[in-house]
């Protein structure tokens, strides 16, 4: 059996990251999106709201589940025995960030083998950033993200 981690912060789930999970479901027999702490990062939602957005967003699928982890990506990764980490691309300007990390994990971490997904050109210039930020000024960020997140900030913003 072939498992793959989806790792990210996911503050909140974008269809761009759902994009990615589609098309990691259908390559890898078992995908577990992994919901972390990024120390260099405030976020706009906790830890279990982040959580709960992904768990809604994985209800369609059979062969994907949530967890979280707060610590080293690659000592989860050791733990559970799993080789492949799935990344999502959405531009050139991703790719330079995303190898840094790849290496990073490699040298320490070497049967761990990381896996590139170019996002739907569709969903290229959606961030969790640029979702937070239309958010807090009002603005309608359905065509984004799915309606459990819009649930979720309106619950946030008021």
């Amino acid at each position: 059996m072939k498992r793959a981690v989806y790792p990210g912060s996911f503050d909140p789930i974008t269809y761009g990251h759902i994009d990615i999970l589609n098309r990691a479901a259908k390559i890898f027999d078992e995908v577990i999106v992994l919901v972390m702490n990024n120390i260099n990062k405030k976020y706009f939602f906790s830890f279990e709201e982040r959580f709960d957005m992904v768990k809604e967003a994985i209800k369609a699928y059979e062969n994907v589940k949530v967890e979280t982890y707060d610590g080293l990506l690659v000592e989860y990764t050791r733990k559970r025995e799993i080789s492949v980490l799935v990344r999502g691309l959405r531009a050139v300007s991703d790719f330079e960030y995303e190898l840094q990390m790849a290496h990073m994990n490699k040298s320490m971490c070497p049967n761990l083998e990381t896996v590139f997904l170019m996002t739907d050109s569709k969903y290229s210039f959606i961030s969790s950033t640029v979702v937070r930020e239309v958010a807090r000024f009002g603005g309608d960020v359905s065509p984004w993200v799915p309606k459990y997140v819009i649930e979720a900030f309106k619950r946030r913003l008021g």
